[in-house]
């Protein structure tokens, strides 16, 4: 399949949703694909949440591929941003039923957050906890480091909203 370098395939979903499959599937169909390894050692979340996206658009790992799954594509709305950036691209957007995704977030890593604890509280909406925590001098873990115990309301309406943002966005703008 011959891919035109302007052509990105984004996977959009939260985690725990099957975006490392989907990688796999990509990587089968030809797509050169970067996945949470790549992200990691470029910190193209941090990137992303210091509101730095040119720096990771002009990484060599971001120009070599043209598929991307997992963090930092499903943060933020950074869909919108990459929608209107790369017109010719494609997004995928995996859903699963919202107790079974909860479930498996707290499975991940027995109970903790996943990843760095300050994205983490960010895209969960967990800051001022954090912040406060801070402040009373709590010695709180880079990464896993908030409990995802009595979670699941919030989790939950972040992760329907999410997934609804996206539909409505995309909707607007289908053919």
């Amino acid at each position: 399949m011959n891919k035109s370098e302007s052509e990105k395939v984004f996977c959009i979903s939260f985690q725990r949703n099957g975006t490392r499959s989907t990688g796999e599937v990509l990587r089968r169909l030809g797509y050169s694909v970067a996945g949470w390894s790549t992200s990691n050692k470029n910190q193209w979340t941090e990137k992303l949440f210091d509101g730095n996206y040119e720096a990771i658009f002009a990484d060599k790992d971001f120009s070599t591929n043209n598929a991307f799954e997992d963090a930092p594509w499903f943060c933020s709305n950074v869909y919108k941003y990459l929608f209107h950036k790369f017109p010719k691209s494609k997004f995928v957007l995996l859903e699963r039923d919202s107790t079974s995704w909860m479930r498996s977030m707290r499975n991940h890593s027995n109970g903790k957050s996943l990843g760095k604890t300050d994205i983490h509280s960010e895209i969960y909406n967990r800051q001022l906890e954090l912040w406060n925590r801070l402040r009373a001098g709590e010695k709180i873990p880079a990464n896993n480091g908030l409990d995802l115990s009595n979670q699941d309301q919030e989790y939950i309406r972040i992760y329907e909203t999410h997934n609804l943002g996206v539909k409505l966005f995309f909707h607007k703008f289908a053919p």
